[in-house]
């Protein structure tokens, strides 16, 4: 059984990605990891009560356990509802498509 596993904690921002790699203790939560990545301290806008984290891309609780070579994910706020960027984009399609000019031919 080993000792330590190795995790990385990552937050991504626009400018720039933060990679922090840890050594923890077997059976060690996210929430561990998040603590011990020192990242919501540089970082302000991370909430460790209510933001979103994951672990390779799924959604997680931070009460789950992490296993060797897991990679725990900070997830920002959206910036704009991708829902709504869809609807935006079909309706300026259904415009173009009225206009018929000669273009169509």
């Amino acid at each position: 059984m080993a000792e330590k596993i190795a995790v990385e904690v990552v937050y991504a921002r626009p400018e720039r990605q933060e990679v922090v790699r840890l050594q923890l203790p077997p059976g060690s939560t996210l929430q561990a990891a998040l603590e011990a990545s020192g990242l919501a301290a540089k970082y302000p806008e991370i909430d460790l009560a209510k933001g979103k984290f994951g672990i390779f891309g799924k959604l997680s609780r931070p009460d789950t356990a992490l296993r060797e070579r897991d990679r725990v994910e900070i997830y920002r706020p959206l910036i704009a509802d991708p829902k709504e960027v869809r609807k935006q984009r079909a309706a300026e399609g259904k415009v173009m498509k009225k206009g018929g000019g000669a273009a169509d031919e």
